[in-house]
């Protein structure tokens, strides 16, 4: 792996706490070390009815997504975005992995297969942090946030692990990329 790997940063929203909601997906794509394109969108739930709880992180409402794209009709539409990405990275990956898996089985697509770095663990194994949720981690790194807004957390993951290819470039070895 060259120092600066291809990736793609991913975050989704969801309507409520089944993985296959997603409402709102930010997906951020790095080459060379720099930010080159960016992604984002909302998607309409397989279910209308929304979580309290949900709409109160995020602030999405069916209202703002009953005329959005299914989440099929969302990725077929922008699944090469994914090209030439050596990986995916996501804050806390176990659960941005598992709603694109969900919401591809739901959708009857095949889900990507690229690993996953979390930058959870990257800004802990990097920089010894805690607490390393996404507003602490940015905090720390000196990066903006509009936390749970998709498309700003999908930014700030892919400069979380730009800052620590920077700092360190085998800090993706744990991660298998």
């Amino acid at each position: 792996m060259n120092a600066f790997p291809a990736y793609v940063a991913i975050d989704f929203e969801t309507a409520d706490s089944r993985r296959d909601s997603a409402c709102a997906v930010g997906l951020t794509k790095v080459r060379g070390g720099e930010i080159v394109d960016r992604l984002y969108g909302l998607i309409r739930p397989p279910r209308s009815r929304f979580s309290p709880f949900c709409v109160n992180v995020h602030g999405i409402h069916w209202s703002d997504v009953k005329d959005a794209p299914p989440f099929r009709e969302f990725w077929i539409e922008h699944a090469q975005f994914l090209e030439d990405a050596d990986f995916l990275a996501a804050h806390n990956a176990s659960f941005d992995r598992s709603v694109l898996g969900a919401c591809c089985t739901m959708a009857g697509l095949p889900a990507p297969t690229l690993p996953f770095v979390c930058t959870v663990d990257l800004a802990r194994n990097q920089w010894n942090l805690r607490p390393t949720k996404l507003p602490d981690v940015c905090r720390y790194l000196g990066l903006n946030l509009n936390h749970h807004h998709a498309g700003s957390d999908a930014e700030a993951c892919a400069r979380i692990v730009m800052a620590a290819v920077s700092q360190n470039p085998r800090c993706l070895a744990p991660f298998g990329v």
